[in-house]
């Protein structure tokens, strides 16, 4: 019988967040606030754009799809994040007004790590940072469209965070050990995330989330979680849990693959008036006072 891999960690990534139940807490609540701050800047929701790469012009239009979700993160003032492609196409996104976060691979050509991430803040870009779980694949190395990966040491990734005056974001993190290791080399933020399910079995980004909450606790780095992230009370689960934003991932593609631009923002603002809807239902008046004891855990 020739093997095959299931999708086992999204299958169980959801299967924990739909575990998760919210309680209402009616009395005494208003229409809830879902601004935030998230590395010292303003925006309207804890709600961002995942960190696509190579996406196409959709039905023929005028922009990629890379373009077209950037201007929809601009319109909906959320941080937008992009990953893998050439400084050119990322000068493209920069000038939609977007604040955007560069997320580059972990290139066994270190000259284009670094050339990519001085780019990126010549450019004008919000923050930089790395995709570590793109490091290996079944053979051993990853090799991402013909590019080859290299691993990352702590020393390595202390070096990325120096080469910038930028906020560094650390993607792909999935153990309190290596979020440990983020807030000593000086990241400002990691995204908590097992990208769709890279590794077998992974455990649930929310699942781990609590520990490296209380791992970071007055480190001064900021939490993001994603995978499986499609509804606002996906989110609500989230930042009830510690995260203090999350983003969006595949749920957002088919809105944006048949809408653009304004499709998804109507995606994601949906999300956010989901969001704001539950909070407002659970008396958490802003992005703050969310409080982790209404939700409940039925077994898993």
């Amino acid at each position: 019988m020739e093997y095959t891999r299931l999708s086992d960690a999204n299958v169980i990534t959801e299967k924990y967040m739909d575990s998760i139940l919210i309680e209402e807490r009616l009395i005494d609540s208003v229409v809830a606030d879902i601004s935030t701050e998230f590395l010292g800047e303003r925006f309207d929701m804890p709600v961002m754009t995942p960190a696509f790469s190579h996406l196409k012009n959709y039905e023929g239009r005028e922009h990629s799809g890379l373009v077209e979700y950037s201007m929809a993160a601009k319109e909906c003032n959320i941080l937008n994040f992009c990953g893998m492609m050439e400084n050119d196409r990322f000068q493209d996104i920069i000038d939609t007004g977007a604040k955007t976060v560069r997320i580059v691979k972990p290139y066994a050509d270190n000259a284009k790590v670094r050339d990519q991430m001085q780019y990126a803040e010549s450019a004008g870009a919000f923050g930089i940072g790395m995709d570590i779980d793109h490091i290996f694949g079944e053979q051993g190395l990853d090799v991402v469209v013909g590019e080859k990966m290299a691993e990352q040491t702590s020393e390595m990734l202390r070096s990325y965070v120096e080469l910038t005056k930028l906020p560094f974001v650390v993607k792909g993190v999935l153990s309190v050990s290596d979020a440990v290791k983020c807030a000593d080399i000086g990241a400002k933020a990691i995204i908590v995330s097992h990208h769709h399910g890279r590794l077998p079995y992974a455990v649930p980004p929310m699942m781990i989330l609590p520990k490296i909450k209380e791992a970071l606790k007055g480190r001064g780095v900021q939490i993001i979680v994603d995978c499986g992230i499609a509804t606002g009370a996906d989110a609500f689960k989230a930042l009830a849990l510690g995260a203090d934003a999350c983003a969006v991932g595949r749920s957002m593609l088919p809105s944006l693959e048949k809408g653009g631009t304004e499709g998804t923002a109507e995606f994601l603002k949906k999300v956010g008036n989901e969001l704001r809807y539950i909070m407002s239902f659970t008396g958490s008046a802003n992005v703050r006072d969310i409080d982790p004891s209404v939700l409940h855990f039925t077994g898993f």
